[in-house]
């Protein structure tokens, strides 16, 4: 009899188990789907899901694929660093449950993720590992795409000769493969241009770019117009070299392509004079830089708030398994029960057990309203909970809010200020450069135009416009500064407030079109009418106003 109830329990439990892995395996599909969507939340609450279920009940292949989607996500979010911390939970678990196929692919994500955080020495670490196992298990194509991989980490390290040999490599064991070969192509195109082999990468680049059309390969043909621009540079051909800078210009459709074009165009611009052209290069990528640091804020923001929800979503992810558990061991309990009930009545046919055997149901009835009216209260109990954590995280939310919209202001604020600096900074060269030539000392029209460059220097305008976007992001601190020191002129106050920015010392005094040790003494002139004994504690001393 005990045998018999076993084996139901058993079986239920099997059947039970198969049709949660298949909803894990569905969960994590529609996961991936959403990604790639862009549906960042919904992929990671449903990754989520399927990682707390898999972790409850030691599921490891699923436990991590989800935790390599989730790095996905963030790391398309531009969260780096949660991006790297499910990476590395997924690497463990690959090392600790699973074979050498799964950690391949978490070591390539990760060096991935140092190579995008400018860190080509630990991305190549990383690349170098994934490279032996698919040399150990004698995958060709992974063993090519790794080689590709190290071979642009060890371009970018300036490992040229190494670099040129894991290229080689992976040319030969990708052939066949015409998308994979590009991008081996186009790194081999920028080694040559590295090792001064101009020719061959010059025509390897000419070669590349006809393939290179479809919207896919943008990044491809805008790295390949950069080094045939680079190229011609080198020949002293400035004119084509802006030329292919320009077409890499009008190929890039994000701010961050675009921004690395601008740089490319500033630089050919003021190799060959045309100062007014690599102003407007130098405006644009200041403009996109802001535009990008805008992304990224909304970006982490928007990361910060899918992480709250998120960890909010995993606890009640928790709780709910902790119930269904409960119910899982009541049902068993039950299914036992209703088993041994039915080999006793085969077995027992006298009333007196059939009495007591009633009499037991209905006491086992009684405890169970207590415990499902105990339950409600504590159901009741959690209702309450949840209301008040809800409201806690409406505040919390709200307060991030605010600080977040005072931060972009005050980076906005800094990036007008440094745009003013640096154009400051060109007309300075510009005046300079012009007043030493001695032909045009003779040209009143120059001399005319020479002047009003610089009585642009010294318009007041743009201040006027900083000031007043100055108070309105922080609020009482010029009306509490002149409260406490009513003896600071109107230049002190401007001078104080690009400090309070942080700017350097190199900026303000280009902002102010002084040197930068007149600059310092002023900073020691207000800081004695301030009654500071040393200028360096002028800082420190306006942050805490």
């Amino acid at each position: 009899m005990k045998r018999i109830v076993q084996s139901i329990v058993i079986l239920f439990g099997l059947i039970l188990s198969a049709q949660q892995t298949e909803r894990l395996d569905s969960l994590l599909l529609e996961g991936i789907t959403a990604r790639s969507n862009k549906d960042y939340a919904s992929s990671l609450e449903l990754l989520t899901e399927v990682r707390t279920v898999a972790e409850d009940n030691h599921w490891y292949k699923q436990q991590f694929l989800a935790l390599n989607n989730i790095g996905a996500n963030y790391y398309s979010m531009l969260d780096y660093g949660e991006a790297l911390d499910n990476y590395l939970e997924a690497y463990t678990i690959a090392l600790k449950h699973l074979d050498e196929n799964e950690e391949m692919t978490v070591l390539n994500n990760i060096a991935i993720l140092y190579s995008k955080e400018g860190e080509p020495e630990k991305a190549e670490a990383y690349f170098y590992k994934a490279y032996l196992m698919a040399i150990e298990h004698d995958d060709t194509i992974k063993t090519g795409l790794y080689a590709v991989n190290l071979g642009l980490a060890a371009n970018e390290l300036n490992k040229l000769d190494e670099a040129l040999a894991y290229l080689e490599e992976a040319k030969e064991r990708l052939k066949g493969r015409a998308n994979l070969i590009l991008l081996v192509d186009i790194a081999l195109a920028e080694n040559h241009y590295k090792r001064g082999d101009l020719d061959t990468a010059e025509t390897l680049a000419k070669t590349l770019l006809p393939s290179l059309s479809a919207i896919e390969f943008t990044e491809e043909k805008i790295s390949t117009l950069t080094v045939l621009s680079n190229v011609y540079q080198e020949r002293g051909d400035l004119n084509t070299a802006i030329t292919y800078a320009e077409a890499a210009r009008e190929a890039a459709i994000n701010p961050d392509l675009k921004i690395s074009t601008y740089e490319q165009l500033s630089k050919l611009y003021k190799a060959k004079g045309l100062m007014e052209a690599a102003l407007v290069a130098k405006d644009s990528i200041i403009a996109l830089n802001e535009t990008l640091s805008t992304i990224k804020n909304g970006r982490f923001f928007e990361a910060n708030k899918v992480k709250f929800e998120i960890a909010n979503y995993r606890r009640e992810l928790q709780q709910s398994s902790a119930e269904q558990r409960e119910e899982r061991a009541r049902l068993y309990t039950l299914l036992g029960f209703c088993a041994l009930v039915i080999v006793l009545i085969s077995w027992a046919l006298r009333n007196s057990f059939i009495k007591n055997k009633q009499r037991k149901i209905l006491h086992d009835r009684s405890q169970e309203i207590i415990a499902l009216e105990l339950e409600k209260e504590k159901s009741d109990n959690l209702v309450l909970e949840k209301q008040l954590h809800a409201k806690e995280a409406f505040l919390l939310l709200e307060q991030e809010k605010l600080k977040n919209e005072i931060e972009t202001q005050n980076q906005k604020l800094a990036a007008k200020a440094l745009q003013i600096s640096s154009r400051n900074e060109l007309l300075k060269d510009v005046i300079n450069s012009l007043s030493s030539q001695s032909e045009i000392s003779k040209n009143v029209f120059l001399n005319q135009k020479i002047k009003e460059l610089k009585s642009l220097l010294k318009n007041d305008n743009e201040w006027e416009s900083f000031l007043k976007h100055f108070e309105e992001v922080n609020q009482n601190f010029i009306s509490e500064l002149k409260r406490r020191h009513p003896e600071l002129t109107a230049n002190d106050i401007r001078y104080i407030s690009y400090l309070y920015m942080d700017l350097t010392n190199k900026e303000i005094s280009s902002l102010f079109n002084i040197t930068a040790v007149a600059s310092r003494k002023r900073k020691e002139r207000i800081s004695q009418k301030m009654g500071l004994s040393e200028s360096s504690g002028l800082y420190p001393y306006l942050s805490g106003i």
